[in-house]
């Protein structure tokens, strides 16, 4: 089983542990890239770290800052990676189904535990939508 991997800065730490906690508890792998305290720290080191093992593993990532916005932006910096800010049940499958997204972008300050949980099974659990296939492609450019 190919892992998840959890990257985080301290506005989304306490979120990306119970995220943790839950996907292990569910015998998903998971690789846990940072940041492993609540002391201030900038995103861009941790989604750095987290894209490369997404892209390495071919895998999905789930990225936790305080609004989700700031992980998605730097995320989607890189070539091959889909990530989007998902608030919802609808936005994690859509996510999924039209932009294949490999990248879980989650806001901490927003978002409850139950309702986090929720949006990463729809979004482990969708699959990809063949008829957008050609949009999808057409962002790798």
């Amino acid at each position: 089983m190919k892992p998840i991997v959890l990257a985080s800065d301290h506005g989304g730490y306490e979120l990306k542990e119970k995220l943790k906690t839950y996907l292990m508890y569910k015998d998903y792998r998971v690789e846990d890239v940072g940041t492993h305290s609540a002391d201030t720290t900038d995103y861009p080191i941790w989604v750095k770290k987290g894209v490369s093992q997404v892209l390495a593993d071919n895998t999905y990532g789930i990225f936790v800052c305080g609004a989700g916005i700031g992980v998605s932006i730097a995320a989607n910096r890189n070539k091959g990676i889909r990530a989007a800010v998902v608030h919802s049940e609808d936005t994690a499958r859509l996510a999924r189904e039209h932009n294949n997204a490999n990248v879980l972008c989650l806001g901490g300050r927003f978002l409850t535990e139950s309702q986090a949980e929720k949006i990463v099974d729809i979004f482990l659990e969708t699959k990809f939508d063949q008829r957008h296939v050609k949009r999808v492609e057409m962002l790798e450019g």
